[in-house]
């Protein structure tokens, strides 16, 4: 498989439709796509008003997917911000991956 050009198709998918928060949650097979060796990759950009959050899921069935085939999806999928791993039940076989993206300037300001 093309990692970069299957990356290039989840992220192309993600920003031609964007998830509208809080209200739109349902996410479509062309965010998602399963490698040769069974990794299960989803890539979503999430926007409201004032911010966008891009995330990227990773799930096996037999494993948990390892530190270095995420960071080579993460490198081609998310952009902009930093990447930081949501915390995951344990015994889980997913890993969560989320990247904020702020607008101060939509924010209400702090009372």
């Amino acid at each position: 498989m093309d990692i970069s050009g299957e990356a290039a198709r989840l992220r192309a998918a993600a920003e031609a439709k964007p998830l509208k928060l809080p209200v739109n949650r349902k996410v479509d097979e062309t965010h998602h796509t399963i490698t040769t060796d069974g990794l299960s990759v989803w890539y979503t950009i999430q926007v409201s008003p004032h911010s966008r959050i891009q995330e990227a899921v990773f799930e096996r069935m037999d494993t948990m997917p390892s530190d270095a085939e995420c960071n080579e999806w993460l490198a081609l999928l998310i952009v902009g911000a930093p990447a930081v791993e949501a915390p995951g039940l344990p015994g889980s076989m997913t890993r969560r991956f989320e990247a904020f993206e702020r607008n101060p300037d939509r924010e209400a300001p702090l009372a």
